[in-house]
């Protein structure tokens, strides 16, 4: 019985060992996955909400432009990786991915942070044009789909 369950143990760690190594080697997206917004307002709705859902909507904008923008010229939409692209999928290409990555986790934090602590004082007229710019900005990147 002992055996057993050492056995099983063990290709219980052999197995996580093994899809955790795949996981490593998987490709990334250039834009992350969680860049998507879920849903598009339009000023009526926006106005009768309140403003901490509000600004809930301002950060998340915020951080799909961030983890969007600086990649339009070689992809709009998350999930495209370097492969797709025909970018070398080596360690070097993978690098710098990754240390973009950490700096866009950076600054996002410290905006958000900022956003939470100073745009409560913010007029909800305001936020709320901000918003539908955001949305707007994120609206063309669908359209520069289309152009190319």
């Amino acid at each position: 019985m002992k055996s057993k369950i050492i056995l099983l143990c063990v290709l219980f760690f052999l197995t996580t060992g093994a899809i955790s190594a795949q996981a490593k080697n998987a490709p990334r997206s250039i834009i992350s996955t969680t860049a998507l917004i879920r849903k598009y307002h339009d000023q009526k709705e926006l106005s009768g909400m309140q403003k901490g859902e509000l600004l809930e909507l301002y950060i998340e904008r915020i951080k799909v432009l961030v983890k969007t923008l600086p990649y339009i010229a070689l992809v709009t939409k998350p999930g495209v990786t370097m492969a797709d692209l025909g970018i070398p999928d080596d360690s070097e290409h993978k690098k710098v991915l990754d240390t973009q990555a950490e700096g866009t986790t950076v600054f996002l934090d410290t905006t958000v942070d900022f956003q939470r602590k100073m745009m409560p004082y913010s007029d909800k007229g305001n936020l709320i044009a901000a918003i539908l710019f955001y949305e707007s900005t994120l609206k063309s990147l669908h359209e520069l789909n289309d152009l190319n």
